[in-house]
């Protein structure tokens, strides 16, 4: 009988041991979702680590997504859910694709594409200024941050950077006369608020700088304080440009080589009346950086002011002068392009003639024009 319970012994055994290896090795459906969940955090990876060296939108996008998934749920405690939570990061490095607007607009701008003032928005202007970029390349047109004209306009170093306020830039703060014979008194037309002084320094938009330093204090900072400010300052090499394009249509003013190559981009604003549009070739007479502005009331019929003068003004040079910091005058009489003391108007108000620009643009294409410098006025 000692045999016989030996022999039960050992079969009872066998079967618990096929029961348990059955367990470990079939796949429960809490297995496959973890399985599940491990391929595709290996996939994850993988692209992580293949964005590292060429990274696109989606993938900067998808990461920074990732990363703050995971950063929430590190604060919530614990992840309770079946399989490995899988934590990624697409490394800061340069250079890179933008994975924004606002990263987008400031590469754009390093090459001399202008959206106008940095807003972060994908809007008209820089929408224009993505498809000047996109028409120079040969690209497809697209409305979206697409991958292949991101990859084409990578960013060499951080979009953003430090901006120090130094106590020259408080000294310049002055108020600005709300009359002309008031603004032809000042000693300069010169920036009231430091946030106008930076906006304009930086080619950024007001709303922009508050979102990038929302505790910042604009109007208590004193010098040496420090401000996140976008890096835009142009890096595409600068020419002396072998023809103007103005396209009324489009509101844009293009500068090209002599290759026909686009090497400044610009949005512009044009005269109110369609009367006062001239369209064809026009020619540079003058070029004047800073300049003063004479203020006749026979061209502002709309001034209560400017009647009762009755006499011309010569108003101070200054961001806040009328013509802006640049003046280019074409051999059409009162005719001109010329930067504005109201950037982020560009494009979407009109004048009573000439091209306006944004100050930072005039001063670019300031670089840019020569006397006699054909400039060709397209409907």
């Amino acid at each position: 009988m000692r045999w016989l319970s030996v022999l039960l012994l050992f079969a009872a055994g066998a079967v618990g041991a096929w029961y348990f290896l059955r367990g470990e090795m079939a796949p429960s459906r809490s297995g496959a979702v973890a399985t599940h969940r491990s391929k595709s955090g290996g996939e994850a990876a993988i692209k992580s680590e293949a964005a590292a060296k060429t990274p696109n939108a989606t993938a900067v996008a998808a990461s920074k997504t990732t990363s703050a998934a995971a950063k929430t749920a590190d604060k919530k405690g614990p992840t309770t859910t079946t399989g490995a939570m899988v934590k990624f990061e697409v490394p800061d490095a340069y250079p890179r694709s933008p994975a924004s607007w606002f990263e987008a607009q400031v590469a754009l701008a390093r090459r001399g594409y202008s959206c106008g003032s940095i807003d972060g928005v994908g809007g008209a202007q820089t929408v224009s200024a993505w498809h000047a970029f996109q028409a120079q390349e040969g690209m497809a047109e697209t409305n979206w941050l697409d991958g292949n004209t991101c990859a084409a306009l990578p960013l060499e170093s951080p979009p953003t950077a430090k901006y120090v306020v130094t106590v020259a830039d408080l000294a310049r703060l002055q108020p600005l006369s709300t009359t002309w014979l008031g603004k032809s008194e000042q000693s300069a037309l010169d920036f009231e608020t430091l946030l106008e002084l930076v906006a304009e320094k930086c080619r950024a938009h007001p709303t922009l700088l508050k979102k990038l330093n929302p505790d910042f204090d604009w109007d208590g900072a004193t010098a040496g304080a420090v401000l996140v400010v976008p890096a835009a300052t142009r890096t595409a090499p600068l020419a002396k440009a072998a023809a103007l394009h103005v396209r009324l249509e489009a509101h844009t003013l293009q500068a090209f080589d002599g290759g026909g190559r686009v090497i400044a981009h610009f949005p512009v604003s044009i005269a109110r009346k369609v009367e006062k549009r001239p369209v064809g070739e026009l020619h540079v007479v003058v070029v004047a950086p800073n300049p003063n502005y004479t203020f006749d009331p026979d061209v502002f019929p709309e001034s209560a002011e400017a009647q009762e003068l009755g006499r011309k003004l010569i108003v101070p040079p200054g961001p806040n002068n009328p013509v802006g910091t640049a003046w280019i005058s074409l051999d059409l009489p009162g005719y001109g392009i010329h930067g504005t003391p109201n950037p982020e108007q560009v494009g979407r108000t009109e004048s009573h003639g000439c091209f306006r620009l944004a100050n930072w643009d005039a001063r670019t294409l300031i670089d840019l024009a020569w006397v006699g410098l054909p400039v060709y006025v397209d409907p």
